[in-house]
């Protein structure tokens, strides 16, 4: 399976595991599972960092690639088209880095590990 790792799945994988579904738990520890995570994600815990709303035990610039390494979690950079994909999904959640991530697993035809059932009304395939 293909997945994509919503911001607070990544956060929680790496510091909270006991916070993940059954379910998503089962996804993760499959060792066939691809693991992928949106530059989006990266945006957002930046962007929560500098506002002080989220602390990690390094800057970010070394604790979230030190993290994604060891979780084998695979990069994927945004482009244009995911933007103008992102501005284009229903009205029916209006957080940008969640439109970002959802129009990122549709075009990356992965399913978003997410507990955000939004994700889903957005169009992208989600499990919990």
């Amino acid at each position: 399976m293909n997945v994509l790792l919503d911001t607070c799945t990544f956060l929680w994988l790496t510091r909270e595991p006991h916070m993940i579904s059954a379910l998503a738990r089962e996804v993760l520890d499959d060792p066939t599972t691809i693991l992928n995570m949106s530059h989006a994600s990266v945006l957002e815990m930046v962007v929560k960092h500098r506002a002080g709303k989220l602390t990690f035990p390094q800057p970010p610039e070394k604790w979230i690639p030190s993290r994604r390494a060891y979780f084998q979690i695979k990069d994927l950079p945004l482009d244009e088209l995911l933007i103008y994909r992102a501005g284009k999904l229903p009205d029916v959640h209006r957080d940008p880095f969640d439109r970002l991530i959802a129009a990122h697993a549709m075009q990356s035809g992965c399913t978003v590990i997410s507990p955000d059932t939004q994700l889903g009304l957005l169009g992208a395939s989600r499990l919990w």
